[in-house]
């Protein structure tokens, strides 16, 4: 069997493309429908809704990849010719519907990736890639586009393959000719001494119709309707240290004020690590370069516990399993400022979900003038604060997580 195509039939190359795409893309669909549908309530549960949505990522992701090498081989590999060259309308809508085909094979699982890439990611890719994309912001807006595009561009991919599958019936069913056999064994068709020469018009259909899908998922965005890319149940140890906007400075007692920071966190999800953080919190800074009786001074932080995002998990994070902001709308950590080995600690409470534990955050400072860098982790445990009680193992989701503070302050004069 010839590897590549003729006049009269496709090669194996072309057939072995076709195949395996529609192998892909027929597995990645069901599995990211179930996956969505699937009840998150008990960890088990969750670990076989997120199992499903990284086998679903990973196949896209191949999908994705597939799909470039097969536009490329059809873009210089010849094309058999039609069996009826006279039908000019069945033929510009045949080359439409293929064009809007391989259009979907970039666009739909690029746009989940990119998804997954900007928010934290509910389940991991599978392949050693990363979880990452170069150019991709780590950016709710950049996420929330993404995954209101996926989910526009899965209907268009979806119709694609509909009148396919209705094209390819019609030639065995109807026509009774020879379209699908030399697709499936490599048949070929009868000679046809009329060749047609192909038009731009297929094309320009198949991108018009990509970029209403585009303009559609815009329009998704602002209302708040965006569909992610995944919909993972989730916990709200999904957290793991991510750029915060700045801090909103409250009235301060301190003689120092924090002009830019990030408080965030990480924790093993799945084995991965995810990523969340707090776009609203302040602080509170009494800092003396000379200790007073063994201490700095003190620190106060207040968090808007509501100000979380984490991703495509976010709301889910918010709620009483959780978070439970709309009972504990604000944390709080208060402590006092002592040296440290190589640097300070602040040495104090956290009160997070009701809860209040005794917390020692050991930092680093670098005092330049009147500025001042401060950086310090410490690793918390999510079952001393009640989250995530029905998560009791750590396959679905780790019970240490690492908060991460970075900020600069300048002094009060």
């Amino acid at each position: 069997m010839p590897a590549r195509n003729s006049d009269r039939s496709f090669g194996t190359v072309t057939r072995v493309f076709h195949w395996l795409t529609a192998l892909l893309i027929l597995t990645a669909i069901p599995l990211g429908v179930i996956a969505n549908q699937l009840p998150y309530d008990t960890s088990e549960a969750l670990a076989v809704k997120a199992q499903l949505f990284s086998v679903h990522k990973t196949l896209g992701v191949a999908a994705f990849l597939l799909g470039l090498g097969r536009i490329l081989w059809a873009l210089f590999e010849r094309h058999p010719a039609p069996l009826h060259p006279e039908r000019r309308a069945e033929l510009t809508l045949a080359s439409a519907v293929h064009w809007l085909l391989y259009i979907s094979l970039v666009a739909v699982p690029l746009s989940g990736w990119v998804h997954h890439a900007a928010v934290t990611g509910f389940a991991p890719i599978l392949w050693p890639f990363g979880q990452t994309l170069p150019f991709v912001p780590q950016s709710e807006a950049v996420g929330s586009a993404a995954g209101a595009a996926h989910w526009v561009f899965t209907k268009l991919l979806g119709l694609a393959i509909l009148l396919h599958i209705a094209g390819a019936l019609k030639h065995h069913l109807i026509d009774k000719d020879a379209t699908l056999l030399r697709m499936l064994r490599g048949v070929p068709a009868p000679a046809r001494p009329e060749a047609v020469r192909k038009g731009s018009l297929p094309v320009l259909v198949a991108f018009v119709l990509y970029a209403a899908g585009a303009g559609i998922a815009a329009l998704l965005v602002p209302n708040g309707e965006a569909i992610a890319a995944d919909t993972p149940a989730a916990v709200a140890a999904n957290e793991v240290a991510g750029a915060a906007e700045a801090p909103v400075q409250a009235e301060t007692t301190g003689n120092w004020r924090v002009v830019e920071g990030t408080l965030g966190f990480s924790v093993k999800q799945m084995g991965a690590d995810v990523s969340g953080s707090f776009a609203t919190w302040s602080a509170d800074i009494r800092f003396d370069d000379v200790a007073v009786d063994g201490s700095h001074g003190t620190v106060m932080v207040t968090i808007d516990t509501a100000s979380l995002t984490l991703g495509s998990v976010t709301k889910q994070a918010l709620e009483a399993e959780f978070f439970d902001v709309a009972t504990h709308p604000t944390a709080t950590f208060t402590a006092d400022i002592l040296p440290g080995t190589g640097g300070y600690i602040a040495k104090g409470e956290l009160t997070l979900r009701g809860m209040t534990k005794p917390i020692e955050l050991p930092f680093t400072l670098e005092i330049t003038g009147t500025q001042a860098r401060m950086a310090g982790t410490v690793t918390l445990d999510r079952r001393d604060f009640g989250m995530g009680a029905s998560y009791g193992d750590e396959a679905s989701v780790g019970f240490g997580v690492v908060v991460a503070v970075d900020l600069v302050a300048e002094r009060i004069e």
